[in-house]
C-alpha cells in the first residue's frame, strides 16, 4: 500500500516588510486582503498542529498543490522553502504552484527558483536554482512505487481582482501524452493541480481552459486528480475513457483554524493499493483529517472509497 498525504493553500505568514514600490498595483490589494482577513483566519499554530499530524501518519509521500505565498514578495518564497524543508526533502515532497505563487509577473518565476527540487521530474538535471527556468518544466512526472505523480501548473499572473488559472495548449498536449504512456494499468496516475477543472462557478477564480482539461481526462484517463484553490473540500467524478470515472478531490486550506468562516483546515490521506487479477486493479481510499468547526483537535473527519477493483 502507498500512502499519499495532500495539503494545499497554506498561505504562509506573516507578510515580510516591503518597500513602497513593491506594494503598487495588485500587491496593495493583496496586503489589504491579508490584513483584513487571512491574517486573522490563518496561523502558524494551525499549520504546526497539522504538520505534526502528517508526520505521525508517516505517509510515503507528500503532495502540495500551491498557494504557499500571498502577494509574491521575494522573501515569501524563502518562507515557503523553509515550510517545504520542514515537511521533507525534495524527493519526498512534490509541489505545484498556485495563483498566489505567481501573484505578479516580476516574481512569478521565484517559485521555481526557490522550490526547484520539489517541482522537478525524475531524472531532471540541475540543482536548487539551476536548470529549472530556461525550459518550462510542467507537466513533470515522479514515479514512486506503483504511483505516478504528474505535476501540472495553472499558475499565471493575472490582473487585480482576478485569480484565474490556465493550463495552456502546450501543457495539455504533453499531459495527454504522459497519461497515455503511463496508463493501461501500469501505474496509478495522480494529477496534481491547483485550480480544479470542475465545481467552480466564480468567473474571477475559474480555470480558464477547464473544458479542455476535462476533455484530456475523458480521452486519456487518470486514477485521481488532487487540487486546492477554493479552501473547501470537494469530491467530483469526471468522465474518463470507456465509461470510467476520474475522482477530482479538493482539500481545505492547510492554514485555516477550527473557527474559519469558510471551512476548518485540514489535509487528506490517500491509501492506494494494487489488487492484481481485476480489470481495474486499484483501490483508493481517502481519509480527511483536520479540524471540525469549534474543535481544535486534529482527527479523522470523513473516510471515502474513491475507487475499487472491478472484476474482469
Amino acid at each position: 500500500m502507498f500512502v499519499l498525504a495532500h495539503l494545499t493553500d497554506p498561505h504562509l505568514g506573516p507578510l515580510p516588510r516591503a518597500r513602497l514600490v513593491e506594494l503598487a498595483g495588485k500587491r496593495a490589494l493583496g496586503v489589504i486582503n491579508w490584513r483584513r482577513g487571512r491574517r486573522r483566519r490563518f496561523s502558524d499554530a494551525t499549520i504546526d498542529l497539522l504538520i505534526a499530524d502528517i508526520k505521525a501518519a508517516a505517509p510515503d509521500h507528500i503532495a502540495v498543490t500551491g498557494d504557499l505565498v500571498n502577494v509574491g514578495l521575494p522573501a515569501e518564497y524563502q518562507t515557503g522553502l523553509g515550510f517545504l524543508q520542514n515537511l521533507g526533502p525534495g524527493h519526498y515532497v512534490t509541489v505545484v504552484p498556485g495563483n498566489h505563487d505567481a501573484y505578479v509577473r516580476s516574481t512569478a518565476h521565484h517559485a521555481l527558483l526557490n522550490w526547484g527540487n520539489y517541482m522537478r521530474g525524475d531524472g531532471a538535471e540541475g540543482g536548487e536554482t539551476e536548470g529549472v527556468v530556461a525550459d518550462f518544466p510542467f507537466p513533470f512526472v515522479r514515479r514512486r512505487g506503483d504511483v505516478a505523480l504528474i505535476g501540472v501548473s495553472t499558475a499565471v499572473p493575472t490582473q487585480p481582482f482576478m485569480a484565474t488559472g490556465k493550463v495552456g495548449r502546450g501543457q495539455l498536449e504533453r499531459l495527454a501524452q504522459l497519461l497515455a504512456e503511463l496508463g493501461g494499468q501500469k501505474l496509478f496516475r495522480v494529477v496534481l493541480i491547483h485550480h480544479p477543472p470542475c465545481g467552480h462557478r466564480s468567473a474571477h477564480k475559474r480555470l480558464l481552459d477547464a473544458e479542455a482539461l476535462r476533455a484530456c481526462l475523458a480521452a486519456n484517463g487518470a486514477e485521481l486528480m488532487i487540487c486546492g484553490h477554493d479552501h473547501r473540500p470537494m469530491v467530483e467524478m469526471l468522465a474518463g475513457p470507456s465509461g470510467g470515472l476520474v475522482p477530482v478531490v479538493e482539500a481545505p486550506s492547510f492554514a485555516a483554524g477550527p473557527e474559519d468562516s469558510h471551512w476548518p483546515g485540514g489535509y487528506h490521506l490517500y491509501r492506494i493499493e494494487r489488487l492484481p487479477g481485476a480489470e481495474f486493479p486499484w483501490r483508493c481510499t481517502m481519509e480527511a483529517r483536520g479540524f471540525a468547526r469549534g474543535d481544535a483537535t486534529v482527527a479523522t473527519r470523513t473516510t471515502r472509497v474513491l475507487s475499487a477493483p472491478r472484476a474482469s
